[in-house]
């Protein structure tokens, strides 16, 4: 621990010359803003630097708390902080906004050490650091980090939505993207096909001689330039399949413009565009309800669990199961049973936003993954708003039908952080309740243990 007299030296070592018989303390000729406090917090002494720093003198400073000059919105945060660090006589650190009294705000860093040979009394001696510009380089990055993912998601989603086939590769050869059609049409999924050769995933041969087609992007690298596969081509799926295709392919340029690897665009010449379209869509979702399917469903919760670590985000998780389902379908028969999903999905697609996902995840099972919450109860809320809303008789088949869910939650991070144990967490809580449902008199919502709410 820090000594008084090693932070402000006897009288007869204080002053540092500083003109012609003259001489100022040794802690006002130090450029870093240094404060003293007692135990309580209250100032004792501020040095030149402090002064400048907080805009005010060192007369008024004395005796005032040293969070007086914190800005409202963090100095509660601050005081906690500091209290505990003086409970236990540990060093104190601390970043928080200080408003200067010219009404000006500015980021600072705030530490706190004790001091301990009790001259002229036990005390803190307090550095304080503007860091004002680091911040705002701070709040750059994480904007420009935030705006890059999104266009990486904008680039996902149009890619996955276009009807052609697109791959791309490095100046190696190798394999660094594939959209859904090339999945498709490939057979390979895009786990599978990064980071191998080209000619692994994308075999192309001759119609006629079966002798394998020059490779189109060693060609787009070579030429600089975008150029047609040849005439006559067929490409050898995964499977052994083989599709007549059309293609070209063209380089891709780094910022300097140099060539860093080729993309390829390719389609089945057999089916139209919107065929192609509608089976890159099938490939990710129900059929019958237009949903997600369950790969597409774990990509994007991997997707949304890597983006809510990043940000320190909480995000939450829907299990939902129609109950009755099995005796809804024996009474009406299954038309009448696929009516019902169908509706039940569209239900679900009223009560959630366009930025959050879900899935058919089985027979008459649905997940909805909310992506950004503020607090947990916001996934109740959205819980309890579904099941007000699926309540609604509707008429199928001429009959009126009232439906019931059982719904199970859990939310990131507080009952796990990993797909697989929040599922788990928010089936167990689904069938939970659905025991409940089978009682008359009771029913809602199951909380995982972990959620500080009652079940």
């Amino acid at each position: 621990m820090l000594r008084y007299r090693d932070f402000f030296p006897a009288a007869a070592d204080k002053q540092v010359s500083s003109g012609p018989g003259r001489g100022v303390p040794l802690s006002d000729a130090l450029p870093m803003a240094i404060l003293m406090t007692d135990q309580d917090g209250k100032c004792l002494y501020s040095n030149v630097a402090y002064q400048r720093l907080c805009g005010w003198s060192g007369e008024e400073l004395i005796g005032s708390h040293w969070t007086a000059v914190i800005h409202p919105l963090d100095h509660e945060k601050a005081l906690r902080h500091w209290q505990a660090a003086v409970r236990g006589q540990t060093p104190f650190l601390t970043e928080a906004r200080l408003k200067r009294a010219n009404g000006e705000v500015i980021w600072t860093r705030h530490n706190a050490a004790l001091l301990t040979d009790n001259t002229p009394a036990d005390g803190y001696v307090h550095t304080v650091e503007d860091i004002t510009t680091y911040k705002a380089y701070e709040r750059a990055g994480k904007n420009a980090e935030e705006q890059l993912y999104e266009e990486k998601e904008r680039a996902q989603v149009t890619l996955d939505s276009i009807g052609d086939a697109v791959l791309s590769t490095d100046m190696d050869g190798r394999v660094s993207y594939m959209n859904v059609v090339a999945e498709t049409l490939t057979g390979f999924s895009r786990h599978e096909a990064v980071g191998r050769p080209l000619s692994e995933i994308f075999r192309v041969v001759d119609a006629s001689t079966h002798q394998s087609k020059p490779d189109p992007a060693r060609r787009a690298i070579q030429s600089d330039s975008i150029v047609a596969l040849e005439s006559n081509a067929l490409l050898v799926a995964k499977d052994g399949i083989e599709l007549a295709i059309e293609d070209s392919a063209a380089p891709i340029h780094n910022r300097h413009g140099v060539v860093v690897g080729a993309v390829i665009v390719f389609h089945d010449a057999r089916f139209s565009r919107e065929t192609t379209a509608r089976m890159a869509h099938l490939a990710s979702h129900d059929a019958l309800t237009g949903l997600h399917n369950r790969t597409a469903f774990d990509e994007r919760f991997e997707q949304a669990l890597a983006l809510a670590r990043r940000h320190d985000k909480q995000m939450g998780l829907l299990f939902i199961d129609l109950d009755n389902f099995k005796g809804i379908n024996d009474a009406l028969g299954h038309n009448s049973g696929d009516l019902i999903l169908t509706a039940l999905a569209g239900k679900l697609r009223d009560c959630v936003r366009t930025t959050d996902t879900i899935c058919r995840y089985g027979g008459d099972e649905f997940v909805v993954l909310l992506s950004e919450i503020n607090e947990p109860d916001h996934a109740f809320a959205v819980a309890d708003k579904i099941r007000e809303v699926v309540a609604t008789p509707m008429m199928i088949a001429g009959q009126e039908v009232v439906l019931r869910l059982s719904i199970g939650v859990s939310v990131y991070p507080d009952n796990g952080e990993t797909a697989v144990d929040l599922l788990a967490k928010a089936d167990n809580a689904m069938y939970r309740v659905k025991i409940l449902n089978r009682q008359p008199e009771v029913g809602g919502l199951v909380v995982p243990t972990g959620l500080d709410r009652p079940i």
